[in-house]
């Protein structure tokens, strides 16, 4: 019995709400702004003045973003132009642009991604931040033959360098000589 008061109570609280609410909606200017909805139609809603809800642009009219231009580091610079000398000849002494030694190469590579490298293997060998061979990363300088030789790492287990006279610069495995170390710059 107790339920059924609740309940009759409710919905005699439920009619007075809609009582009020129809008086207050009576009690209101009877005015009709009509509102459009893009995509959907123009409705007239009595007693609700709305603005008009802005035009939303379709993905159509927006313009497309231009693609984000690629991050690239400075050892990644210097493998580019390492490559673009790939096929120059080796020549003792050279430091570019249309010949190279083994270190003349890197430190010309370095300077086109605008870094000043040393000039000799030695010195390129003992300066930067060493590096593990597991953790070579593209751009990485490998020092060769205790230091004499040096080349540019141009990833997927392969060296840029200027070998020997008689042989231009090329790309070869690093494991084809014996590995001294490396250096990151």
């Amino acid at each position: 019995m107790a339920s059924q008061s609740f309940k009759r109570s409710a919905q005699l609280a439920v009619a007075g709400a809609l009582a009020v609410g129809a008086f207050a909606a009576t009690a209101a200017p009877a005015s009709a702004d009509p509102i459009t909805i893009p995509g959907v139609g123009t409705f007239e809603v009595p007693g609700v003045s709305i603005p008009q809800l802005p035009v939303i642009p379709s993905i159509t009219d927006i313009a497309p973003a231009a693609p984000a231009a690629p991050i690239s580091s400075v050892g990644e610079q210097a493998v580019r132009a390492a490559e673009s000398k790939l096929g120059s000849p080796y020549v003792y002494g050279a430091s570019g642009p249309d010949a190279f030694d083994c270190s003349g190469l890197v430190q010309w590579a370095y300077k086109q991604a605008g870094l000043n490298l040393p000039r000799t293997s030695y010195d390129q060998a003992a300066a930067g931040v060493a590096v593990s061979q597991s953790d070579l990363q593209v751009g990485d300088v490998i020092s060769f033959y205790g230091g004499s030789h040096s080349g540019i790492y141009a990833g997927n287990g392969n060296v840029i360098h200027a070998s020997t006279a008689g042989q231009p610069v090329k790309l070869a495995p690093v494991s084809s000589m014996p590995y001294d170390g490396a250096r990151r710059y």
